[in-house]
């Protein structure tokens, strides 16, 4: 079964639910999963760009962090 099919099926299977708890956590889990991919790209994306501050030497140590938080 390819994506095409596994989707048709799917969509078959969710127009004849009548179970509105069964739509409720199918809903649930379609959003959670675009969230996931969201949340990792972000994560991914500020960690590259942290790798860069660390090899541009953009970093300070502990004390620095201490006086410019004050």
């Amino acid at each position: 079964m390819n994506a095409i099919d596994l989707k048709a099926e799917l969509k078959r299977l969710i127009e004849s639910e009548t179970d509105m708890s069964i739509l409720e956590s199918l809903k649930t889990l379609l959003q959670k999963t675009r969230l996931d991919k969201t949340m990792k790209e972000a994560l991914t994306n500020r960690a590259l760009l942290s790798e860069e501050d660390i090899k541009a030497g953009r970093v300070m140590d502990r004390s620095e962090l201490e006086r410019r938080l004050k």
